[in-house]
């Protein structure tokens, strides 16, 4: 390997180089940077500098324009987990990146931040069209396009002149379609929406430079990969654009769909085996069918637990158990696929913001929702698939937080429990509730 080619220590500041742009050929390391007036800031207070740690990336160690480095910081980003750092030392000198990662590693943030750096760099194209998106990215669901929306927001705060815009089902379809007759830097957006506006002439996707893919994996399971073909297809060819693909599988299919949309990509493995996360404590009770209702109440009376989510797998049942926890005093909300799109979001602003303390959902909440701070994860059920268990689990002890999974296993979820063990390779440790509980 050259001495171009070899990735900065993290124990330096590194070579934040030019990225390519879109229709010109790949850059390599090397070269003076140029960046647009709304990168220079000058006026940014300084952004402090975390203390070094052996082997660990700092964002400070990435050159970001000012105003996205005050962002990550008021954000409270300081140290990249192992995801950030892998990816941004690809993506911020124009590579694709192909990036294994299971929920709550923080890719979101990865691809957000080289985005935001890249055009808070390079001078916007002239001739910028009303609906033409410079980067385009596609989510599987409504909940994690206006997640991955909300971190944008977020990154992007003190970069007044980017402009971020969802288009998903379920919502105000006008509302989106009025959005779209301005000109859009991002657009976040789930397939079947974004065909029907382009299909309409609302979106010309010719001028995106950037693609991005998030949770692969779940649009092929859900059947959406002929409809983001067809997305893809609208887009300028793989030479042209900057891609970037992220899974929690790399399944061959994936792999396949992986080199037919990306060119000389970076292959990112830095996915979490749940049996290794030190951060998540996993515990099991065995416990009847119909002890489970005093159990969860006593549970969360006796800890005092206030940023809990508790997962079942059938929506009657979560009416039933929302039911139950009124009853008992416990502030509780729910979100299934029977609520409303705006009751859930209103839901999840509301427990985001500590006004409920308890939230009960299936499993349209198993990925793709970014909640700081939940302390519990309980499975009341265990889910049928056990990579939802990991899922679930992964609402908790995100970004290397601590966090707590307490599985209710009855007489039904016997049966699903050597699964998830074989799933995640490890033993489950079971014991009976602790005294008092019941």
């Amino acid at each position: 390997m050259s001495e171009s080619e070899k990735s900065p220590s993290p124990t330096h500041t590194a070579n934040h180089q030019p990225r390519r742009k879109r229709r010109r050929p790949r850059r390599k390391p090397g070269g003076d940077r140029r960046r647009s007036p709304n990168a220079q800031a000058a006026s940014a207070p300084q952004v402090e500098i975390a203390p070094l740690k052996a082997g660990v990336w700092r964002f400070t160690d990435f050159d970001l324009p000012a105003p996205l480095a005050r962002g990550v910081s008021e954000l409270g980003f300081a140290y990249c987990t192992p995801i950030q750092s892998e990816a941004l030392k690809h993506t911020l000198l124009g590579g694709d990146v192909v990036g294994k990662a299971q929920t709550g590693t923080g890719k979101t943030a990865a691809f957000l931040i080289s985005i935001l750096a890249y055009f808070l760099e390079e001078q916007r194209p002239d001739g910028q069209q009303p609906g033409a998106p410079r980067a385009l990215i596609l989510a599987p669901t409504r909940e994690l396009a206006l997640q991955i929306e909300k971190d944008a927001q977020a990154l992007a705060q003190h970069a007044t002149d980017i402009t971020i815009v969802s288009a998903v089902g379920g919502l105000d379809y006008k509302k989106q379609q009025n959005a779209l007759r301005n000109k859009v830097d991002i657009l976040i957006a789930t397939p079947g929406r974004l065909l029907d506006f382009h299909q309409k002439r609302d979106v010309d996707l010719s001028q995106v430079e950037v693609l991005v893919l998030d949770e692969a994996d779940r649009m092929l399971s859900m059947g959406f990969i002929p409809d983001v073909k067809r997305i893809i297809r609208a887009t300028p060819n793989k030479q042209e654009r900057q891609t970037f693909l992220f899974s929690a599988t790399f399944t061959r299919d994936i792999l396949n769909l992986a080199e037919q949309w990306t060119q000389d990509a970076a292959q990112v493995d830095v996915a979490t085996d749940v049996s290794t996360s030190s951060n998540i404590e996993q515990r099991v009770y065995m416990v009847s069918d119909a002890d489970k209702p005093q159990l969860l109440i006593n549970l969360l009376r006796r800890e005092e637990l206030d940023r809990v989510m508790v997962f079942a797998n059938q929506r009657h049942a979560v009416r039933t158990l929302l039911e139950t926890l009124h009853e008992a005093g416990v502030n509780a909300a729910m979100i299934s696929g029977e609520v409303p799109q705006q009751q859930r979001i209103s839901t999840l602003e509301r427990f985001r913001e500590g006004e409920v303390a308890v939230l009960v959902a299936t499993d349209v909440a198993g990925r793709g929702i970014h909640i700081s701070d939940v302390s519990h994860v309980i499975n009341y059920t265990l889910p049928q698939d056990p990579e939802d268990y990991v899922h679930r689990i992964g609402r908790t002890g995100r970004a290397g937080a601590k966090g707590t999974s307490i599985s209710f296993v009855g007489e039904e979820d016997a049966f699903s429990l050597p699964e998830i063990e074989a799933y995640i390779n490890a033993k489950l440790p079971c014991e009976h509730p602790p005294e008092g509980l019941l």
